[in-house]
């Protein structure tokens, strides 16, 4: 009975002994799995480096942004409007609203009796030239046979020297008028620009007294933009001063002009100075009355740390740069932005001078590196 119970503890034993083994030796295989399957650090692929664009944050002034609304208008020494130089009826016009028109081109042509009369007077005058050249003529044969004295000639002479002058002053009227051997007036451009108002159709009658301009041609490839600055804000601006320009039309467009004069009165009713801002329009993208948000970039005193917007990354509130070490160590860091503008951003906390940020696709390493 005794060897049988020795007989059984051994074999239990054996199990034992076998199933601890087994046991050891899963949790070997566990721990020799966990060790190989464990995450490698994080590294930049060539790839990703080659769209990864980085950049130095630097100690520079605060560069702050004034921000008003101000309206496009056409610059004012590339303008002009044309006013009738007779009254008649309007026959024809040859161009619209905002159509682009070249020196010399006929705008409009008007039916006018103040042009008639003036055509009858060349008619006039021309007859009268003729008489007088050939009693001129007349006189001079005369003379030679001393049939009349030589003051006789000289007063034909005169005659014909003063209707020579008459018609010499017509040909100035028709040109100015732009007559053409006929009745008709026609309104020619003096300049090269586009037409910003036209007050004149076919078939209206224009009043010889009429005061309005019936258009106005403007030159846009530069132009203004207007803007008041409110009295607090009246130190900030002075001419010179760089201007961002952003419209409605073309929002994600950043159109770059300068303070180019600073009225120095205040309007008594608004309390504001009015600035112009002028820019260069080569597209044509700009068109007068456009509304504009402008931005004016004056330097503070004090300097800060400074970095391109872009490699800002808000996200929950805050905001985040990478700061960029090696393929391998790449840091999240939390700062606090003090001014921040489309282009560039300052800060109060979390970047030194010299620290290199990841300025564009940093939102990939973010996103990968804070899932």
């Amino acid at each position: 009975m005794r060897n049988l119970i020795m007989l059984l503890a051994k074999k239990f034993l054996t199990k034992a002994s076998l199933f601890i083994a087994a046991l050891g030796l899963l949790y070997s295989c566990g721990n020799s799995q966990k060790e190989q399957t464990s995450e490698k650090p994080f590294e930049v692929t060539d790839t990703m480096m080659a769209r990864l664009v980085f950049s130095t944050a630097q100690i520079k002034p605060v560069q702050s942004v004034l921000t008003m609304v101000g309206k496009v208008i056409a610059d004012e020494n590339k303008l002009v409007e044309i006013f009738p130089l007779v009254g008649g009826n309007v026959m024809k016009v040859n161009v619209e609203l905002g159509d682009f028109v070249n020196k010399g081109q006929v705008l409009a042509v008007i039916r006018s009796g103040e042009v008639a009369d003036f055509e009858k007077q060349m008619i006039d005058a021309k007859n009268d030239l003729h008489v007088a050249q050939n009693n001129q003529r007349v006189a001079e044969e005369l003379f030679i046979s001393k049939l009349i004295s030589e003051k006789d000639v000289v007063i034909a002479k005169n005659e014909v020297t003063k209707v020579k002058a008459d018609i010499d002053r017509l040909k100035q009227i028709f040109a100015i008028y732009g007559i053409e051997n006929s009745a008709e007036y026609r309104v020619i451009a003096p300049i090269s620009g586009f037409i910003i108002d036209k007050k004149i159709n076919p078939d209206m009658l224009l009043r010889s007294d009429k005061s309005d301009n019936i258009f106005t041609i403007a030159q846009i490839n530069d132009v203004w933009v207007n803007a008041n600055v409110y009295e607090t804000d009246i130190a900030k601006v002075s001419e010179g001063m760089t201007a961002s320009i952003k419209t409605l039309s073309y929002p994600d467009t950043i159109f770059r002009g300068h303070v180019d004069k600073v009225y120095n009165i205040l309007d008594p009713q608004t309390k504001t100075m009015k600035i112009r801002i002028k820019l260069p329009n080569l597209q044509y993208l700009l068109k007068p009355e456009m509304n504009a948000s402008i931005y004016l970039n004056y330097i503070e005193h004090e300097k800060k740390v400074e970095i391109p917007s872009s490699a800002i990354i808000f996200d929950k509130g805050k905001s985040y740069v990478m700061v960029f070490k090696s393929r391998t160590e790449i840091e999240t860091r939390e700062v606090k932005v003090y001014q921040q503008s489309d282009e560039v951003t300052f800060l109060t906390k979390g970047l030194e001078e010299g620290e290199k940020v990841i300025s564009k696709n940093g939102l990939l390493i973010y996103d990968a590196l804070n899932d």
